[in-house]
């Protein structure tokens, strides 16, 4: 059996903490990771079932996938334990987890993989699928339900460019739509008005019967939370794509 060696905790924090950087290198991983009682390849399975119960899925979980990797976890087996461990740690966080293991066991990665990877890593919400509504949009745009009981609230995500159609929510009473923005960049735009540039913490409110478009940045991934605002005979007109020269 291989024997794990940790730096570290002497390397980040130096004398900054020096108990903390001996508890860390000589005791976690110098004394405990390589305890024979357990194998290696057990104490990597058990540690990122820990993390991504925790919702850890920071490096950390990056450093202790890979790390997985190199002491016999195949890409077979990884995708066992997420999926096992989803149904009792919570789907979001295996849905980030899962996009972690997919940079590290595929090293054929696309470069757009790659930054959805991590920008749906950036955010507690997955992306989800393709949008259904995808038609109104220009580019590609995915869509994942959070709630839709009492008020219905969606993680909208665009890649970068994509954008949807002019669109104007109508209500005979209440209506109209919150756009909480969670991750990325993007851009809102009021008929008439100056187009708005969007960033995470960012909250929109869109009355009803403006006429209106959002979606992301050209050079960044975008992703917002849709809120549908209660109301009587709600219903969305789609109208024509935007040109982002006007």
């Amino acid at each position: 059996m291989g024997k794990i060696v940790q730096t570290a905790g002497q390397d980040q924090l130096g004398n900054f903490s020096k108990d903390f950087a001996h508890f860390n290198d000589d005791v976690l991983f110098g004394e405990n990771w390589n305890n024979n009682d357990i194998d290696l390849k057990t104490r990597c399975i058990i540690t990122v079932v820990s993390l991504v119960s925790q919702g850890v899925v920071d490096s950390s979980l990056k450093y202790h996938l890979q790390n997985a990797k190199n002491n016999g976890v195949i890409k077979s087996e990884i995708a066992a334990i997420l999926a096992h461990n989803a149904f009792y740690a919570g789907w979001p966080k295996a849905w980030v987890a899962f996009n972690l293991a997919k940079e590290i066991w595929n090293e054929d990665i696309k470069d757009s993989d790659s930054e959805r990877i991590k920008h749906e890593s950036s955010m507690i919400y997955p992306i989800g699928e393709e949008n259904p509504y995808g038609k109104y949009f220009v580019g590609k745009s995915y869509l994942y339900p959070i709630c839709t009981e009492q008020v219905n609230m969606y993680n909208v995500t665009f890649e970068p460019g994509c954008r949807n159609n002019w669109h104007i929510h109508h209500a005979k009473s209440g209506g109209g739509q919150i756009l909480m923005c969670i991750a990325g960049y993007g851009y809102y735009q009021e008929e008439g008005k100056e187009r708005r540039e969007l960033k995470p913490g960012d909250i929109v409110n869109i009355p009803i019967d403006v006429k209106h478009w959002h979606g992301a940045r050209e050079d960044s991934w975008f992703s917002h939370i849709s809120i549908e605002v209660p109301g009587v005979d709600g219903s969305t007109e789609w109208l024509e794509p935007v040109d982002y020269q006007k």
